[in-house]
């Protein structure tokens, strides 16, 4: 597939010395989020690079962010946790789960001001409140995203719910932090939301073609949740179209969060248009 021209208006200024940098910290960078940020940067004519890293030196790398004048950055697994003992502060959408993916620098305060948040956490909450909290729920999953989704919706009033996880460990101990049950398989439970945190429907993944949740399942269900955003359309979401149901997918996670990001980056808030252009140009398939 040939992607469409990256730039829409033109108006980045062209990199220079004075370019504000943003990155992102990865076990297994990907270019979503590179893709993304960079879109916005064409198109508002923002004088902004974003570039994605891994690194085996958490510290090094983040003191780096905080050496070098760097902007942003975009934290995923494995460092989720490991970075808070680095920052300066740590906001409560963070502090709600025990983990960061977003950490801005304060570059007017000398040395810089590394002040950390999730974004996740911020877009599921805004997210789910088209969303019935009197509806008990079904969270299958248990890993770092289970715990953002999770705690959204229990803040957000959803005080009810099974987590449904095959690792008993973290299953049982994020039922415990959400006050939730817990069940190592979905088998017959139903709930009036359901809510996929796993790999399952993933586009390349050894599930790709399975849906998180049965036809069973969702005929007794009201919504469906599905953090999966390659591909936006997973099996879960399309059978949960197509039964008539309510649906908040993937695609529309990582975008709410990549636009938190972006405005705390840049102090610019796109408009959901850009948003919505950015989010489908960086879902798309590499070329070759």
């Amino acid at each position: 597939m040939t992607h469409p021209p990256l730039t829409v208006s033109g108006r980045r200024p062209p990199l220079s010395k004075d370019t504000t940098v943003c990155i992102s910290l990865a076990a297994r960078p990907s270019n979503i989020g590179t893709r993304f940020h960079n879109y916005l940067y064409e198109e508002l004519g923002l004088d902004f690079l974003y570039k994605a890293f891994t690194t085996t030196d958490i510290a090094a790398a983040i003191g780096g962010v905080r050496a070098l004048g760097i902007r942003g950055c975009s934290v995923s697994m494995p460092f989720k946790r490991a970075v808070m003992s680095l920052v300066d502060e740590i906001e409560p959408s963070a502090k709600a789960i025990d983990a960061v993916n977003t950490i801005v620098n304060d570059l007017s305060v000398p040395g810089g001001r590394l002040v950390a948040s999730n974004t996740d956490y911020l877009a599921v909450r805004q997210l789910i409140d088209r969303l019935d909290p009197d509806g008990a729920v079904l969270l299958r999953g248990s890993g770092g995203m289970a715990n953002a989704v999770g705690a959204a919706l229990r803040d957000k009033g959803f005080r009810t719910g099974t987590v449904i996880a095959r690792n008993p460990d973290t299953g049982r101990a994020l039922a415990d932090r959400l006050g939730y049950g817990y069940a190592p398989e979905v088998g017959t439970l139903t709930a009036p939301i359901l809510v996929n945190v796993t790999l399952i429907g993933m586009a390349g993944g050894a599930d790709e073609h399975r849906s998180a949740f049965d036809s069973a399942t969702l005929d007794a269900a009201a919504a469906v949740v599905d953090v999966v955003a390659m591909p936006a359309e997973t099996p879960l979401i399309t059978a949960a179209r197509a039964a008539g149901l309510p649906v908040i997918t993937g695609a529309e996670v990582i975008a709410l969060q990549a636009a938190e990001q972006f405005e705390r980056y840049t102090g610019v808030r796109p408009t959901a248009e850009q948003v919505s252009a950015a989010s489908a140009y960086s879902r798309q398939p590499a070329t070759g």
